[in-house]
């Protein structure tokens, strides 16, 4: 899958490997191949490739339990060729037909046919699939994405037999058709459904309108009204994406309603994308007839996957649950809310709170850049732990970085003999609470009241604030000056900004 490396998603909460094996298994393309490895013996005949031998595929779809039509054999073809390619069937493809091989076959007359011919047997792999760890039958399903994906890149069958020129060959001028494009487009497709499913407010569990995913991939950044030019492409896509999710949908990757045939009888290119975003406008059934599509859980396990091995940081809740308070705090800095506590509960619960605790607030201590934010994350942390954890936080009540955020939570749960903080504590907790807020959200609609909230409770502030020692004062003053909802303590605070960067030097 290409990609970016270095590029980091929002956190995905994966099911079980157990689980996703189970859905791995009953993914009726997977079954297929592995029924068909298991149908495979001394009669079966292959041709060079690996292919099974048109002949043998009214067998093979039998075997399957399908019904005799035109389709059968096409399912029949696409589980043998998901059964080789994952191992699951070995194969022993004919020999390359030379002169003297000719002549020995047609001399020795019954053995002539088979000669033409290669073999094909259960291969080693098939064993995983019961008795086999729940990593080693998804590493089979990979594989078995892997042939899936590569033939869902390719235009439709028919189309490359009409392209076929006089010598036998493809013409992929007069199909304009690049495979590696094909596969980049596919894999951009994919990366894109991936994350309107994990991003915060985004599909989560729900599905994609297929305009909407078609959109993402076609209308520029920023694009007001889409141009009629633009239009046809989302359509274009939208069409290309009906065929591939068809095709994807068997291996357990997608869940996929497709594209109402009817509708696109009836329905101009106009029509299919109304909006910048590409979705059509109407209620929720006029937009699930323009096709939706929705990750499965095992679906997200397996794009991270092709994620992490194109060298994407795509990372799952629960993968820090080993490590350390600093790695803790470092990465969820970068997560959102939502995900920054489902991943800290999970470190939480496998460890002695008392000491636990102790480990975050000495993570959190710092005056880099990414410090507030940290404290900010012990802060959400803390806020679960019950009053086990009061000794380790009564001990850092005299730290200049930490005492600020214990006295909170202390004064939260209602506990008493807290020392009262000094004015020096209060301006510092101030200016590093509201660059964790920035750090965090950035200059959100709330964070104007949280300003306001923060300075109301002192005369004075900015004559203050400009002197706390902070690494963080000169930049949380600039932004109160243009976020400060009172002009003329907005004022005030740009010209405190001034004097912390002439202090500051």
């Amino acid at each position: 899958m290409s990609a970016e490396p270095h590029h980091t998603l929002p956190p995905v909460r994966l099911h079980s490997d157990a689980e996703l094996a189970r859905e791995a298994l009953g993914a009726p393309l997977f079954a297929r191949a592995v029924r068909l490895a298991r149908w495979a013996g001394p009669g079966t005949r292959v041709e060079v490739g690996g292919e099974l031998a048109a002949a043998q595929l009214p067998e093979a779809a039998a075997a399957l339990g399908l019904e005799p039509d035109e389709d059968a054999a096409v399912y029949a073809s696409q589980a043998w060729r998901v059964a080789v390619d994952t191992g699951l069937v070995e194969v022993t493809e004919p020999e390359e037909d030379t002169g003297d091989a000719a002549g020995a076959a047609e001399a020795a007359g019954a053995d002539a046919e088979a000669s033409a011919y290669g073999s094909a047997a259960p291969g080693e792999d098939l064993a995983l699939v019961t008795g086999g760890a729940p990593g080693e039958v998804l590493d089979l399903w990979l594989a078995a994405l892997e042939t899936v994906l590569a033939d869902a890149a390719v235009p439709d069958l028919d189309e490359l037999v009409d392209a076929l020129d006089t010598g036998g060959e493809i013409d992929f001028g007069r199909l304009d058709w690049n495979p590696q494009r094909e596969a980049d487009f596919l894999d951009a497709v994919l990366a894109n459904l991936y994350l309107l499913t994990v991003a915060e407010g985004g599909a989560g569990e729900g599905a994609v309108p297929l305009p909407v995913l078609a959109a993402s991939m076609v209308v520029p950044d920023g694009m007001g009204e889409p141009t009629d030019e633009v239009l046809e492409q989302v359509s274009d896509a939208m069409m290309r994406l009906d065929d591939q999710f068809r095709q994807l949908e068997p291996i357990g990757l997608v869940e996929f309603r497709p594209v109402d045939e009817d509708l696109m009888a009836e329905t101009s290119d106009e029509d299919l994308a109304t909006g910048p975003s590409g979705a059509p406008s109407g209620d929720d059934e006029d937009v699930s007839r323009y096709g939706m599509v929705r990750l499965t859980p095992l679906g997200l396990y397996g794009i991270r996957a092709r994620m992490l091995e194109a060298g994407v940081e795509a990372p799952a809740i629960g993968e820090l649950a080993g490590k350390g308070a600093d790695a803790l705090l470092d990465t969820v800095s970068r997560f959102p809310e939502s995900a920054a506590q489902a991943e800290i509960e999970q470190w939480l619960a496998g460890r002695e709170l008392p000491a636990a605790v102790a480990e975050l607030l000495a993570a959190a201590r710092g005056d880099d850049e990414g410090a507030p934010l940290r404290r900010l994350r012990c802060q959400q942390a803390l806020a679960t732990a019950g009053p086990e954890a009061e000794p380790a936080v009564r001990a850092v009540l005299d730290d200049a970085e930490l005492g600020g955020l214990a006295r909170v939570w202390l004064a939260e749960r209602g506990v008493g003999d807290v020392p009262a903080p000094d004015a020096e504590m209060v301006f510092w907790l101030t200016i590093d609470t509201i660059a964790a807020q920035l750090a965090a959200d950035g200059e959100t609609e709330e964070l104007p009241l949280l300003i306001a909230s923060l300075t109301a409770h002192h005369s004075g502030f900015f004559e203050q604030a400009w002197r706390v020692e902070h690494p963080a004062t000169a930049y949380v003053l600039e932004a109160m000056g243009r976020l400060h909802p009172d002009r003329k303590a907005a004022k005030e605070a740009r010209k405190a900004a001034f004097k912390a960067r002439s202090r500051q030097g």
